[in-house]
C-alpha cells in the first residue's frame, strides 16, 4: 500500500488549486500554503491590472471536470476567471487544506535526517517550521516582480512623476489626464496602454526594444484556436527527439511547412498592418513560437492609427522631472511610467546548495517532464510547464507528480533515465530550438500535445487520444477529453 505522505503545496492560483486537488483525492495531507489573502494568484484582483483577459480561449482555460460559465466571453475577464477558481476550490473543498496569508521564510531538508523538507512559514508575526514528506512547489511563472530602475528615477518621483510595475496599475483613474509610458512589448505592456488610451490619458505611448509576432484572437476572421493549437500544426515545428522516420518526413514536407508559415506571416502582416508600423519581426514565426507569444490585445492597432497609442522602438535611458529619455536620445512627455518588465524566475526561499543543482549557469532549469529533478528528491513543480492552455496544463502535471511521488507511474524512470532525459532537452533548446528556452525551458508550447502524450504514457492511460482522428488531428486539446484520458490510468489510494 502506498504510504501517506503530508505533503506542502506552495501557492493557490491555478497550479497551487490542481496540486491540492490531485495530492487531496489520492489520500495524502495537504498543507497548502498561500501567501496573500485569497485564492487566485495572478487573477486574485489585487494583482490584475484593469481589463485583463485570458490568452486563451475559456474552453482552453480549464480543468477537465469544470467547464467555465456558458454566459462567460470566449475570453473571460480577470474577475471571471478569478471566480471560476473559487468554483473549482468550493467543488473539491479545497479551503479547508490551505493556510492564507502565510509566506514560505526558508526551505531546507529535514533536520531530522528523514525524507522529506523543513519549510520555515511566517504568518501574523509568527515563525514556525514545518517538516513534510513532499513539496509541490506551485508559485508558477508570475510570482516575484522584476523591478527594475533608471537613473533620474528619485527626482522623476520627487516632481510628481510615477513609476510601477505593470501589475500595480489596477486602477484605471491612475492615467485620467497623464502623459503615460508603457515599457514592454508583451500582452500586458499592450493591455495597459488600451487602458490608458480608454480611460482619458493626456498621451499614450508604447516603448519596445524587438518587434515580435503577436497573433490576434481571430486571424483572417478564424479563431486562432483553430489554426495554432491543433496537433497537425504543432507537428510542423522541430520538436525534440524524434525518430530517422519522422526526421525524414519533416524533411520531405519541409517546402510545404515553409509555405505554410510564410502564408500566416503574410496574413498576418497584412491584417495588422504590421510594416505601416515597423513592427515586422526579423525571425521566422516557426521559430519564434512559444509561451512568449502575445496575443493582440483589442483596441491596441486601431489605437495606433488613431494617434491615440504611439508605439517607439527603443528602451528606457534615464528619467528627467517631466520625461523619460529614451535609448534613441528621445525626449518624451511622461507623467506616469508603467513597466511591463515581467517577473523573476526562481525559487529563493530554497536554499542556495540546492538551487545550484536545479539552475543552470544560463538559467536553463534542469527538470525532467518540466517538473522534478533527480538531484532534488521528495519536490516537484507545478505550472512550470506554461503553456497556451495554463489550467489543463497544471492538472495534467499535478496529477503525474503525485503518482511519481508515490512510485504510481507506470513508467517510474530511473535517476539515470531522468539526468540524460534532461540533458538531451537541455541540449535541443540551446541548439536545435532556441525559443525553448523562454522562462529557463519550462515551456511545453507550441508542443501541447506532445507534452501530453508523454505525461499521459508515463501515468499508464489507456486512452490517449480522441476516437475521432480528424478531430485528434484538426483540433484544439480538448479539456473534457483529457478528464477521460485521467480516468482511463490505473488508480490507487494511499492510506
Amino acid at each position: 500500500m502506498t504510504k501517506r505522505k503530508t505533503v506542502a503545496v506552495i501557492g493557490g492560483g491555478v497550479s497551487g488549486l490542481a496540486a491540492a486537488k490531485a495530492f487531496d483525492e489520492r489520500g495524502h495531507r495537504v498543507l497548502g500554503i498561500e501567501r496573500s489573502h485569497d485564492f487566485g494568484g495572478v487573477w486574485e484582483p489585487s494583482r490584475s491590472y484593469p481589463d485583463v483577459q485570458t490568452q486563451s480561449p475559456k474552453d482552453l482555460y480549464r480543468f477537465t471536470d469544470l467547464a467555465m460559465p456558458e454566459d462567460y466571453p470566449e475570453w473571460p475577464k480577470g474577475p471571471q476567471v478569478h471566480s471560476y477558481l473559487h468554483a473549482y476550490a468550493k467543488k473539491h473543498n479545497l479551503a479547508r487544506l490551505y493556510r492564507l496569508n502565510t509566506n514560505v521564510v526558508s526551505m531546507n531538508r529535514r533536520a531530522d535526517g528523514q525524507p522529506g523538507w523543513s519549510l520555515t512559514l511566517e504568518a501574523a508575526g509568527r515563525t514556525w517550521v514545518e517538516d513534510v514528506d513532499f513539496v509541490a512547489i506551485c508559485t508558477g511563472q508570475f510570482s516575484e516582480k522584476n523591478i527594475i530602475s533608471h537613473p533620474g528615477q528619485e527626482e522623476f518621483v520627487a516632481a510628481g512623476g510615477q513609476v510601477m510595475h505593470s501589475s500595480e496599475y489596477t486602477d484605471p483613474s491612475l492615467a485620467q489626464g497623464k502623459h503615460v509610458v508603457v515599457l514592454g512589448g508583451s500582452k500586458s505592456a499592450t493591455d495597459l496602454v488600451v487602458n490608458a488610451a480608454r480611460n482619458g490619458a493626456k498621451s499614450v505611448t508604447m516603448v519596445y526594444r524587438e518587434p515580435v509576432w503577436r497573433v490576434p484572437y481571430f486571424v483572417g476572421g478564424i479563431n486562432f484556436k483553430r489554426l495554432l493549437y491543433m496537433r497537425a500544426q504543432e507537428q510542423q515545428f522541430n520538436g525534440w527527439g524524434g525518430s530517422a522516420l519522422g526526421k525524414a518526413v519533416h524533411t520531405a514536407f519541409k517546402p510545404l511547412i515553409w509555405a505554410n508559415f510564410r502564408g500566416l506571416e503574410t496574413l498576418l502582416k497584412l491584417q495588422l498592418k504590421l510594416k505601416k508600423w515597423d513592427m515586422v519581426p526579423d525571425v521566422p514565426i516557426e521559430k519564434d513560437a512559444s509561451c512568449s507569444l502575445p496575443i493582440v490585445t483589442p483596441g491596441l492597432f486601431e489605437g495606433f492609427e488613431s494617434g491615440k497609442i504611439k508605439p517607439v522602438r527603443g528602451t528606457f535611458k534615464a528619467y528627467e522631472p517631466g520625461h523619460v529619455v529614451l535609448s534613441t536620445g528621445e525626449r518624451i512627455p511622461c507623467d506616469l511610467a508603467a513597466l511591463a518588465v515581467g517577473w523573476k524566475l526562481g525559487i529563493p526561499y530554497l536554499a542556495q546548495e540546492y538551487r545550484d543543482k536545479l539552475i543552470e549557469a544560463d538559467g536553463q532549469y534542469r527538470v525532467y517532464r518540466l517538473t522534478v529533478n533527480p538531484d532534488l528528491p521528495d519536490m516537484g513543480f507545478v505550472g512550470f510547464n506554461s503553456s497556451f492552455c495554463t489550467v489543463l496544463s497544471a492538472e495534467m502535471i499535478a496529477n503525474w507528480l503525485v503518482r511519481y511521488a508515490d512510485g504510481q507511474l507506470a513508467n517510474q524512470p530511473s535517476a539515470a533515465q531522468m539526468r540524460k532525459n534532461i540533458e538531451d532537452m537541455l541540449r535541443w533548446r540551446r541548439q536545435e530550438r532556441p525559443a525553448a528556452k523562454v522562462y529557463g525551458g519550462l515551456c511545453s508550447a507550441p508542443f501541447h500535445f506532445r507534452h501530453f502524450d508523454e505525461l499521459l504514457a508515463d501515468m499508464g492511460a489507456t486512452k490517449r487520444k480522441r476516437a475521432n482522428p480528424l478531430a485528434e488531428q484538426f483540433s484544439y486539446p480538448n479539456a473534457d477529453a483529457y478528464g477521460s484520458f485521467l480516468q482511463s490510468t490505473p488508480q490507487y489510494a494511499a492510506g
